[in-house]
């Protein structure tokens, strides 16, 4: 029995869809049977991020509503380079309340039988499109997070609903670090992250304009050579493996008392001023 993994994030705009496209190219490339679910009914973008959107046919709601079996609405984006990567798009112009959780729990049971990894891109937030997803079914959740204020907020709501699921199994990942403003004091470092959220650090990404043209170009961005592809290809390894990955440190950690005090300093300076 394959492993499930539901891939969230508090808010929208934070990488998420583009990290679990990698992750499921990484996973397929180290060997593994990897199926991407794309679960954001309604705002399908999986097919695009792995160059098939004028191969659809099927996708996961004429799954659930029994037109079709799940073999028949998978895709094999790479079927030369990576025929053991396969996709389950999801349906572009539907709501996501037509998603019965009952339908899901079955598909991933389904996938699961026949795969090594199921990758869930789940919907942004913690509306009913994402609680409908959560069952039991689901193995390991992984929190797509950047390293501002508001996306951590948000991110610490999205873990608490989780675990009122019975998702205990979390962590982070930490997208979108820029070393310079760590160093200067700026920036959250991941591990101060991770305290923040209370859960482990699954991987942390720098900002990397390589992956951004890669899109641009409509490129696979697994195939370059830059630190982000570096960086997601170790966060696949320790989640396929019991292999020890170092965890690199961009920029110096720094504290939330850090954080707090240069706050409170700049406020300082702003009122003498």
């Amino acid at each position: 029995m394959g492993t499930a993994w539901i891939i969230a994030s508090g808010k929208g705009g934070v990488g998420k869809s583009t990290l679990s496209a990698c992750l499921g190219m990484e996973i397929a490339r180290n060997g593994q049977r990897v199926c991407i679910v794309d679960a954001d009914i309604g705002l399908r973008d999986q097919d695009v991020l792995l160059g098939v959107q004028d191969c659809i046919v099927y996708d996961i709601l004429d799954v659930a509503n029994g037109i079709c079996p799940v073999d028949d609405a998978l895709v094999v984006p790479k079927p030369d380079a990576l025929p053991n990567l396969s996709l389950l798009p999801a349906s572009q112009f539907a709501r996501a309340k037509e998603l019965e959780a009952k339908a899901f729990r079955k598909i991933l049971r389904t996938l699961k039988s026949n795969f090594d990894h199921v990758l869930i891109d789940a919907p942004a937030g913690i509306e009913r499109s994402l609680r409908g997803l959560l069952s039991n079914e689901i193995n390991e959740c992984v929190l797509v997070c950047t390293p501002d204020d508001v996306c951590i907020r948000n991110a610490e709501r999205t873990a608490s609903v989780l675990r009122k699921k019975g998702l205990t199994a979390q962590r982070v990942i930490v997208n979108r670090l820029n070393p310079d403003y760590i160093r200067r004091g700026e920036m959250y470092a991941a591990q101060t992250v991770a305290l923040t959220l209370d859960m482990p650090l699954l991987g942390e990404i720098p900002e990397d304009a390589e992956i951004y043209r890669a899109l641009l170009h409509h490129q696979s961005v697994m195939e370059g050579e830059s630190e982000g592809r570096n960086a997601i290809a170790r966060i696949a390894l320790r989640m396929t493996t019991d292999e020890d990955v170092p965890l690199p440190e961009y920029g110096q950690k720094r504290t939330l008392f850090q954080r707090l005090f240069q706050r409170r300093k700049k406020g300082d300076e702003k009122h003498v001023r």
